[in-house]
């Protein structure tokens, strides 16, 4: 019986669905997360008897056919890019992007990778870095003798130092904004690298044309909506309980027919 088969992918197809729900929820709180939505696409189709086919020698042809569906089938776990809200940190190198941009993050390896993720430190020499102590392009270093660090909206670094009225710049975040940037692959640590779907980066100054500004002191929260995610969760778990009775109904079905004599 093929709703043996066609049910068996549907419940595939939800426990997909329920591991992706799990994964936004388990980020709730992650920093400058972006939620997750799969989506399905239906299998191949049978013809039985096919749409618009001859029925007759004269001329008549069918007018809807017989197609039997065989499932579902997962399409793709879709990124929903909108932006998460900014909470106060107070932290002087917590930055939030307000609007479109990617920090360039420098990987050990020397590649690039992107990330939405500002909470940044410093290292033993003074460099901007992330928590994992990765260089954030094009690197900037705030000297020893810095009594306070800001960043305005456009990415420029001022610090004053010892003994100094006026501010100084000692240097300014570039970001980078993709084509299509649900296509660029999560490579976990908040990071994501380029790939063929998003299209190449394009490199430039925060709060200019196309791109986002930069807010100091505040870091951009995970888009998950709680509620949201219970409601699919629920509806899931619904839709899975009810391809494991299409299952059992079928089983019964089967055990009815072998048993006739």
């Amino acid at each position: 019986m093929r709703s043996l088969a066609i049910a068996a992918t549907g419940m595939l197809a939800q426990q997909t669905n329920v591991e992706v729900i799990s994964n936004n929820i388990a980020n709730m709180n992650t920093t400058a997360y972006t939620r997750r939505r799969t989506e399905f696409n239906d299998l191949l189709y049978q013809n039985l008897r096919r749409v618009g086919s001859a029925s007759s020698d004269a001329g008549t042809i069918v007018p809807a056919g017989v197609q039997v569906g065989l499932g579902v089938k997962l399409g793709a776990v879709y990124r929903i890019t909108e932006q998460g809200s900014v909470q106060s940190t107070g932290n002087t190198l917590d930055l939030a992007i307000q609007g479109k941009g990617y920090f360039q993050i420098q990987l050990p390896t020397g590649e690039t990778a992107y990330t939405r993720d500002g909470s940044f430190q410093l290292s033993p020499e003074g460099q901007i870095v992330t928590h994992s102590g990765y260089t954030v392009l094009p690197g900037i270093e705030i000297p020893n003798n810095a009594v306070g660090v800001s960043v305005n909206e456009s990415g420029q670094v001022l610090v004053k130092l010892d003994g100094q009225v006026d501010q100084t710049q000692v240097g300014q975040f570039q970001i980078a904004i993709f084509p299509n940037e649900a296509g660029l692959e999560a490579k976990g640590d908040n990071l994501f690298i380029e790939t063929p779907a998003s299209g190449g980066a394009t490199v430039g100054a925060p709060a200019t044309v196309g791109f986002g500004s930069l807010l100091q002191g505040f870091l951009e929260t995970s888009n998950v909506n709680v509620v949201a995610e219970i409601t699919n969760l629920i509806s899931a778990q619904r839709a899975y309980e009810m391809n494991s009775k299409v299952i059992q109904a079928s089983d019964e079905m089967l055990s009815t027919t072998t048993q006739m004599k």
